[in-house]
């Protein structure tokens, strides 16, 4: 089944509550978390995360665009994320493995993320590890941003890499997903797709859910 986390980057931050309550046909939230640092720009934080917990029952999928993200694991799991992912290009490789061993042991769901110049094969340390593999279809940072559809073999390639190593991995896409790009995403072999500006711009947010899907 295709999978669809609306990201509340797209909602109006005045009516988080209200937005997040629009998209409840959707499978997860997705929470894009950035430190203005790894990338230029300063999203959401903690108190966020924690604040929108209440306002719904979907799994939070919290994306960390920060450096070395091992040490905020603990704050997010408190305030309430299911499941973190953590960029690879973020930290050593050692500390990526121990943000995943502790979001593992706080008992959520545990990815990485690649940036469209992060081959395919950085993802190969962590794959036995790992309950999310996501694959970023426009440079991390801003909304709003043009689908790279030359990121497709790469979707492919983690696709056959997951097959092989770890099945029960889900495989993400975020950046510019939309009723035209979607088909091509989950044909590269993705199943949960990223959309915000795509719903949250759509006069009928339900029935652009089910078009997602495909």
């Amino acid at each position: 089944m295709i999978k669809i986390a609306p990201s509340i980057l797209a909602a109006d931050f005045a009516n988080l509550a209200r937005d997040i309550q629009k998209i409840e046909t959707a499978d997860y939230v997705h929470v894009d978390v950035m430190d203005g640092l790894f990338v230029p720009n300063i999203s959401i934080g903690v108190p966020v995360v924690k604040s929108i917990r209440p306002t719904t029952t979907l799994p939070l999928d919290v994306h960390l665009m920060i450096e070395r993200p091992v040490r905020y694991i603990d704050a997010f799991c408190d305030a309430g994320a299911d499941i973190v992912t953590c960029h690879v290009e973020s930290d050593t490789e050692e500390n990526i493995h121990a943000a995943l061993q502790k979001i593992h042991a706080r008992g959520r769901r545990a990815g990485i993320v690649l940036k469209p110049k992060t081959p395919a094969e950085a993802a190969l340390p962590f794959i036995h590890e790992v309950d999310m593999v996501l694959i970023m279809t426009v440079e991390p940072g801003f909304g709003g941003q043009r689908f790279m559809a030359d990121m497709m073999p790469k979707v492919e390639a983690v696709r056959a890499m997951i097959e092989r190593e770890n099945p029960a991995c889900e495989l993400e896409v975020d950046g510019g997903v939309d009723r035209n790009t979607a088909p091509l995403c989950i044909a590269a072999g993705a199943n949960v797709l990223v959309a915000g500006s795509a719903v949250y711009k759509s006069a009928d947010i339900p029935a652009c859910i089910r078009e997602l899907r495909g």
